[in-house]
């Protein structure tokens, strides 16, 4: 029988974890007592200001105020991706894991992805039905990945639309509304199709990808620790 191969971390592989600020801050809020599900529980409420901000992009009339908006919604979002960070790090390499960790690690997300992307549908040059796509596709991603958990060849965290690249994603939509005048943001009039909309018409293709690649990649480990080399999947 042929060896198996290294299989994925249970940890998504950033480098943002060797940051000496998010090492420091990580250190600090274990320090003071704060358990890395509060952390957790503060990653929706951030994903859930970015949704209501991202909303409210699309029901404000004054240029400064929705360009305000555009603002908090890509903080928030970051902040979203940073109390992502800090859980897992609060609770390894703060020694605070608990017994019920895997579930405010992975239920929070769950909530957090389609917010900000049903959101985005809703936004300012927005397509409510791409931000339900979007949404739903980035949560059967995160299934996908989860599979590979409960068959025992661990998690696989292949590209390209993970979670970091459709949050970097809408970020840089958020930049850009926060930038550009509304006017330059649309790009099919009748319609009022824009740059928000765009973003999450490739986030769909670039999510079914995704789970595509992860799906082969699971399927290679599976037939590898069998030690077969059965093409069928």
């Amino acid at each position: 029988m042929s060896a198996l191969p290294e299989t994925p971390s249970g940890r998504r592989p950033l480098k943002t974890r060797q940051w000496p600020v998010f090492q420091k801050l990580a250190a600090e809020l274990a320090r003071r007592d704060v358990s890395p599900n509060m952390i957790s529980v503060w990653s929706v409420i951030f994903a859930t200001g970015a949704c209501l901000c991202l909303i409210a992009t699309n029901h404000v009339s004054h240029d400064l105020l929705r360009r305000g908006f555009w603002l908090l919604a890509a903080i928030m979002i970051q902040l979203r991706l940073i109390a992502n960070l800090l859980d897992g790090m609060v609770a390894i390499e703060g020694g605070k894991k608990s017994a019920v960790g895997d579930l405010y690690n992975e239920v929070p997300d769950r909530i957090s992805d389609p917010a900000i992307l049903i959101g985005a549908g809703f936004a300012f040059g927005g397509c409510p039905l791409l931000g339900m796509g979007a949404a739903t596709v980035s949560v059967f991603v995160a299934y996908v990945r989860a599979i590979g958990a409960s068959t025992g060849v661990g998690q696989v965290f292949l590209g390209p639309f993970a979670k970091q690249q459709r949050m970097a994603l809408m970020t840089i939509v958020c930049v850009a509304g926060m930038v550009l005048p509304a006017r330059l943001q649309i790009l099919h009039d009748e319609n009022a199709f824009g740059i928000t909309a765009a973003a999450l018409g490739v986030i769909v293709p670039g999510g079914i990808v995704t789970a595509i690649r992860r799906l082969l990649k699971i399927a290679d480990l599976m037939k590898a620790r069998l030690g077969t080399t059965d093409a069928s999947v």
